[in-house]
């Protein structure tokens, strides 16, 4: 009798192991990515160490949104990943002129203005123009980030997923949201 007993409880944990192994699979094949960042580009809201977890849901849902932060697959590596936050959207022109950021669409001007970022110095202009399915993404850390400034838009097929939440360090746990940009004129 004790031994149908153990038996019995040895299947049941059995059976509660393996439902929780699919679980977290398809969760983590679907749904969820961990991330661990890399580097200092996206200083001083994510910091090298820092680990997220990935909403890969939400792009098959609706499309990308200027201030979000996103990981997508490097363009020049493909094994590589990166960690950026959407500046400009498809159809946009985005300059930078003077540390200023700006995205014209449709004779729409939106200035990027960005107080949780670190400033952008330079007295230089950039400008590029995106086509359908390309985003212009950027390091916070605008002065030491590796980003469309260098190898160009990027393309929406490249993008993984959406950070949603940091998990470590346990200090600063936290969810994100895109930052609200309001159209100027100019």
């Amino acid at each position: 009798r004790f031994r149908t007993h153990i038996s019995s409880f040895s299947l049941e944990f059995g059976k509660t192991v393996i439902i929780a192994l699919v679980a977290v699979l398809f969760i983590r094949t679907f749904i969820t990515k961990p991330f661990l960042v890399n580097g200092s580009s996206m200083e001083p809201n994510f910091y090298n160490g820092d680990y997220l977890l990935i909403d890969e849901v939400t792009y098959r849902l609706k499309p990308p949104a200027r201030g979000e932060v996103i990981v997508f697959k490097y363009p020049g590596n493909p094994k590589s990943f990166y960690i950026k936050r959407i500046i400009g959207l498809p159809g946009e022109k985005i300059v930078i002129r003077n540390g200023v950021i700006s995205a014209t669409k449709d004779n729409e001007k939106i200035l990027i203005k960005e107080d949780y970022t670190v400033p952008l110095r330079t007295l230089s202009t950039f400008e590029a123009e995106l086509k359908d399915n390309e985003y212009f993404v950027m390091g916070d850390n605008r002065n030491f980030s590796f980003d469309s400034r260098n190898w160009g838009p990027l393309q929406s097929n490249k993008i993984i997923g959406l950070v949603r939440l940091r998990l470590w360090p346990l200090t600063k746990i936290m969810f994100f949201d895109a930052p609200d940009y309001e159209p100027k004129d100019n």
